[in-house]
């Protein structure tokens, strides 16, 4: 094994070891999650030299240099406020969804006009319609941190694979016997798995567009599927209140995490691929044990439907949007609420931290989205402008972009 360079990950803090074995490039990463500006990087340094024989000592100031930009990173006060950058409107029949690629440089919406269409986020201009698909395209996705393909899932039970390039139709996904509503792609770009009303879920190698394998045993439709970061396992929930957790290499069921009375809303690994956390129309927010398949525990408070759940990016919070009009935030690791959101006046049905996990974004009803402050709960700065719900959010992977959807047929970019 021969070291060849060290790449650094500012989301979540990170070093990757690229190196040679048996004439092949590998990588492997050294996730830094705890890290923070008061860290002692010298006996931090000797942690890792001791963990990775490929960290030599020759290497050491290599290593202290990299951490050393790492913290700078961290000491970055986030205080950016936004502002409305370019109104779009899309489509002619209402969106389904958005998405950014990493950098947010390009962004992609789904429609009930049978479309995506591609868009590049500084001109505001359209740079390919996707077309091909019968029926509703529900389910969209970037192959991050790649972004040269894009996947979409149709209520006319195929998924597509495009290039973004040049807007062209690689594969159709054919086997699926209802309306396909999630998807998602491996982080090794190698995958994409698809969610069914079907009450299956199918994993696709976008190298050959075959079918790998078809994960059956829901006996209710499949509404939500995440990956988890290492690509070895992948997750389903279901309107049947249980999660499988899976085996990607052979499609075997590994655990189903029952306990939730209700439909599942969203499902999630965080980092480290120790935890999953599940929302549920029950009202709550469950935490499990990934390797063991185990509820560690159950995170109440909110007096309706939790619609949405999601981990930072060092997975050291948990965030809950509810149809009770707030959001909570929980410590994963005390498993405590540390913060409530509220201010919203109607349902939230999406939340998202941006990657430095310093503000959280809340798209609700009221027509509004909202940035806050995870640690003291406060709201930073309200997003105004839509004229209907607003259903979809997000940041691109530096948090200075953000990107809304909403149910009057309009995308907003801000900065």
């Amino acid at each position: 094994m021969k070291l060849k360079r060290f790449l650094l990950r500012y989301y979540p803090p990170g070093i990757i070891l690229e190196y040679v074995q048996g004439g092949e490039v590998k990588t492997k990463s050294i996730d830094l999650l705890d890290l923070s500006t008061a860290t002692d990087v010298d006996a931090l340094v000797e942690d890792i030299k001791k963990a990775e024989p490929l960290i030599t000592a020759s290497r050491k100031n290599q290593i202290v240099h990299l951490i050393l930009r790492l913290q700078e990173k961290l000491r970055q006060q986030v205080d950016h406020k936004f502002y409305l950058f370019k109104v779009l409107r899309a489509h002619i029949l209402p969106l389904t969804n958005v998405a950014f690629n990493k950098s947010g440089s390009c962004f992609i919406t789904g429609s009930y006009d049978r479309t995506c269409k591609l868009w590049d986020t500084a001109s505001g201009e359209e740079l390919h319609t996707l077309e091909g698909h019968r029926n509703v395209v529900y389910a969209i996705a970037f192959n991050n941190p790649y972004g040269d393909k894009i996947a979409t899932g149709s209520f006319d039970k195929t998924c597509k694979l495009w290039s973004v390039d040049t807007g062209k139709c690689y594969y159709t996904f054919r086997g699926h016997t209802a309306e396909i509503v999630c998807l998602s792609f491996n982080l090794q770009s190698t995958l994409v798995a698809t969610g069914s009303m079907d009450t299956t879920a199918k994993l696709w190698d976008i190298q050959n567009g075959e079918e790998v394998v078809t994960l059956t045993g829901h006996s209710a439709e499949i509404i939500a599927l995440s990956f988890n970061t290492t690509g070895d396992r992948i997750i389903t929930g279901s309107f049947d209140h249980t999660v499988a957790v899976w085996d990607v290499g052979t499609g075997r069921r590994m655990h189903t995490l029952i306990g939730h009375r209700g439909e599942i809303s969203s499902a999630q690994f965080n980092w480290d691929c120790t935890l999953i956390v599940t929302g549920s129309m029950d009202k709550t927010c469950m935490l499990w044990n990934a390797l063991t398949g185990k509820r560690v525990a159950t995170l109440t408070g909110h007096d309706d439907e939790v619609l949405d759940v999601c981990f930072d990016y060092t997975g050291q919070h948990i965030a809950t949007a509810s149809a009770d009009g707030s959001a909570r935030v929980y410590s994963a690791e005390t498993k405590k609420c540390i913060a409530k959101l509220e201010g919203h006046g109607g349902e939230i049905s999406k939340i998202c931290f941006n990657p430095q996990g310093s503000r959280i974004l809340t798209a609700s009803c009221d027509k509004t989205a909202r940035l806050w402050d995870p640690q003291s709960g406060q709201c930073i700065q309200i997003l105004e402008g839509h004229t209907d719900e607003i259903f979809s959010c997000a940041f691109n992977y530096k948090g200075d972009i953000i990107i809304t959807g909403s149910k009057d047929n309009t995308c907003r970019i801000w900065r």
